[in-house]
């Protein structure tokens, strides 16, 4: 069985390389280019993994998507892999850390990831 990913973010020469890779490795995608968008399709499509940017209509939207998300009987059991340039963009001093409420995702990974650090945040999310 084809494992789908559901890709969410606003950068669409990102969401297509994601996609290229994740393809070529075997996994089925779907993409939206925003949080709502990205919200209705974890809805419809039952994806078994979400990768989801931080920033994109504003600075906490994957955030708030995130919370919705662990919030919505539906989609709470679906892992999400949160991708993010907010450390860098916002010149922060450190990176964001999942929790179970504020930001309640399996793990961070800062953009740009490598494409082997990418794959294996989305095998272990999986369990595979």
């Amino acid at each position: 069985m084809t494992r789908k990913i559901l890709v969410i973010d606003d950068d669409a020469d990102f969401a297509e390389a994601t996609s290229t890779l994740l393809r070529a490795k075997g996994f089925s995608v779907v993409t939206a280019a925003g949080g709502e968008e990205g919200y209705s399709k974890a809805r419809l499509e039952n994806p078994q993994a979400i990768l989801l940017d931080v920033m994109m209509s504003h600075h906490s939207e994957g955030i708030d998507i995130a919370r919705r998300l662990a919030e919505d009987p539906a989609t709470k059991l679906i892992p999400v892999i949160m991708i993010t340039g907010i450390r860098k963009s916002l010149g922060l001093p450190a990176g964001v850390e999942p929790d179970t409420s504020w930001l309640p995702v399996r793990i961070v990974l800062e953009k740009p990831v490598r494409p082997e650090e990418l794959l294996k945040a989305v095998r272990d999310a999986l369990g595979t």
